[in-house]
Parts: structure tokens; sequence; C-alpha cells
């Protein structure tokens, strides 16, 4: 079955997120949109889900895609990394051909 996995450091990202802002219905939302060096690039925030929304939850986390969305993010598995240089969500999309410097913007 076609699917977006989340780690177990994703999920407590999320969660705790999702606590902080006091918003308990909410999920992170993943989206892609045209833009970037690349000419694809990824979009998140905290948001509710919507009519058509695809689901991927690991405990009481969860992550909301569009079906637009869907089409470039299948497969992908969803990390945080919590480092000295660099923090944040790390997607590994295997649909990607090409990705800029950043991470952020990809071809697919």
């Amino acid at each position: 079955m076609a699917a977006i996995s989340l780690s177990d450091a994703a999920a407590e990202k999320i969660t705790g997120l999702v606590a902080s802002q006091q918003k308990p219905d909410h999920g992170l939302r993943l989206k892609v949109t045209g833009g970037g060096c690349s000419g694809l690039q990824y979009k998140m925030d905290l948001d509710v889900e919507r009519a058509g929304d695809k689901v991927f939850t690991n405990g009481d986390a969860k992550i909301l895609v569009d079906r637009k969305s869907f089409l470039y993010l299948n497969g992908t598995e969803v990390h945080y990394e919590d480092g000295l240089m660099e923090s944040g969500f790390k997607l590994r999309n295997p649909n990607i051909k090409r990705e800029c410097g950043c991470g952020a913007s990809f071809t697919v």
C-alpha cells in the first residue's frame, strides 16, 4: 500500500508542537508547491485535516497530505533530526531525481 512513514523522533516532535500550541486537532501538513531552485519545494505547517486529505499516523502524531502533493510524496519517510549545526524535519523522498544543496527544492 502506498504510504508516507513517520519516524518515532518525528512523531515525538509533531506531538510536542501540537501540544505547545494547544491545537490538539492539528497535524503536520506536508505540501509540495512550485518554486525553489529545482522547480518544486516542500512546505510544512500545523493544520487541521481537510476533505480529501491522506492522513498518516504514528501514535498521536498525524501527517496530513493533499491528493496532489501525495503524487510527489508517495513512499517518503519523515524524520526529525536535532543536531548542533542543524535541526528540523528531513524528508527521504524516493521520487526525487535531483535536489538543490539546501534540500528544500527538488525535481521529480
